[in-house]
């Protein structure tokens, strides 16, 4: 199944790739806008000031609360791809979260921004999961399957660089184009321009071939039904427990510490007291830097995937790194300068992205076909989304007590502490990752 050089991908394999990586870009649109318009938003629809105790509170809960419930309806599509199948979901999911990223432009009040997000990152969270199955599964080669996993996550940077790049283009711009709310607000354009990738995949999706592995299982009548019990019995339990805690990190570093930056932006020497128009594309400028950061890191996971046999060893080879890089980034570069801080978020991004790549290639190997896409929702849903983003409200609260005059230095300081322990609870916990079994998918 796996031996010898890899076939050659058909057009409709090269089609299936296009596709999934434009998902994947989308998927991190929509998370990676929240924090470049949480502060004008908030600002516009709540008339509150950073540093104000009701403005913390709302950038908690428009972090924290989309991905809880998102979470939750991710770990439901989960199990319904398991269940129902991989197409079907994908087609459903983008749907639901192209509408809700329309409707998000449009809102009039913090309440209906924090409802309509819950609704984006809720499709978000299915698609993920349900994306990752169906690669793993057209793709039977181990090596062509592994670059392909990697790959086309490598695309979830370019989701990045065009929120990044959306908000400044709109902050830049506004003023020319037509108006939301008769109005020219920036973070609405950043919101609506999210839309844009949606639809060529709500075209394309149901016209592409479901996985075949599931569906001759299905056929065949030897498909067993998905079981969230089934992850936590004798052969599954340490594999489920592990890769939940160690994705929770993970997110905790991109929630906690990466997607901060932002606010930290506007409290650098040089900008304290400028213009907002510049203030705000230095924020669009820092961004773009993370983003290209994510996508560097996500290459280079993609290429040590396939040559790092040990799992154990790929995932360090990002965690130590990371250690050092987030602890100088956040307690020194961030009070030091634009440029210095900006060039240390692009490696902190790139160190960042190898574990969160590291488990869409991981999961499907200790998975078996019936409970694959359970199991990858649940580390990714409760792991990720329910647990790990709980550290954005953490770094928040935890900056009210941290050493700085200004706001945006007590934030970073936060973000450096959250960062280190962290970084020391993966290395701590990936102690105990179990290997795959084999390159075979377990089925």
């Amino acid at each position: 199944m796996s031996s010898g050089p890899a076939p050659r991908l058909t057009a409709v394999q090269w089609l299936i790739c296009a596709v999934a990586a434009l998902g994947f870009a989308f998927d991190l649109y929509e998370v990676v806008v929240l924090p470049v318009v949480v502060r004008p938003a908030i600002a516009a629809l709540g008339s509150l000031k950073p540093g104000d105790a009701a403005f913390d509170h709302w950038v908690s809960l428009l972090f924290y609360v989309p991905s809880v419930i998102g979470g939750a309806c991710g770990l439901l599509g989960g199990y319904l791809t398991d269940l129902c199948g991989r197409r079907r979901v994908l087609v459903w999911s983008i749907v639901v979260y192209a509408v809700a990223a329309l409707a998000s432009a449009y809102a009039t009040t913090l309440p209906q921004l924090l409802l309509f997000r819950c609704a984006t990152i809720a499709g978000v969270a299915v698609e993920y999961a349900a994306a990752v199955s169906w690669l793993a599964e057209v793709f039977v080669h181990a090596r062509q399957r592994e670059s392909v996993l990697g790959f086309t996550q490598a695309a979830v940077g370019l989701g990045g660089l065009m929120a990044s790049g959306a908000y400044y283009l709109a902050v830049t711009y506004a003023e020319h184009l037509p108006p939301i709310r008769m109005g020219h607000d920036a973070w609405r354009y950043a919101l609506l321009a999210g839309l844009a990738p949606a639809i060529p995949l709500i075209v394309l999706r149901p016209f592409l071939p479901e996985s075949s592995v599931w569906r001759q299982k299905r056929a065949a009548g030897t498909l067993r039904r998905p079981s969230f019990a089934e992850l936590f019995g004798p052969a599954l339990r340490r594999t489920t427990v592990i890769t939940t805690l160690l994705y929770a990190c993970a997110y905790a570093i991109a929630f906690g510490v990466i997607e901060q930056t932002p606010r930290i932006v506007p409290g650098l020497p040089e900008l304290r007291g400028a213009a907002a128009r510049l203030v705000e594309q230095a924020v669009g400028t820092v961004q773009l830097t993370s983003q290209a950061g994510t996508i560097a890191g996500r290459l280079l996971f993609a290429v040590l995937a396939v040559r790092v046999a040990s799992r154990r060893r790929l995932l360090r080879l990002f965690l130590w790194p990371g250690l050092i890089v987030f602890f100088v980034v956040y307690a020194y570069a961030a009070m030091h300068g634009r440029w210095l801080f900006a060039g240390g978020v692009f490696v902190a991004a790139l160190c960042m992205n190898g574990p969160l790549s590291f488990w869409w290639n991981y999961w499907p190997r200790v998975y078996p076909v019936h409970v694959r896409a359970t199991g990858e929702s649940f580390g990714h849903n409760v792991g990720g989304r329910m647990i790990g983003t709980f550290a954005a409200v953490v770094t928040t609260e935890l900056s009210r007590f941290m050493p700085g005059g200004h706001p945006a230095a007590r934030l970073a300081y936060a973000a450096a502490t959250v960062a280190v322990t962290v970084y020391v609870a993966s290395l701590i916990a990936s102690t105990w990752l179990p290997e795959p079994a084999g390159e075979r998918l377990p089925e």
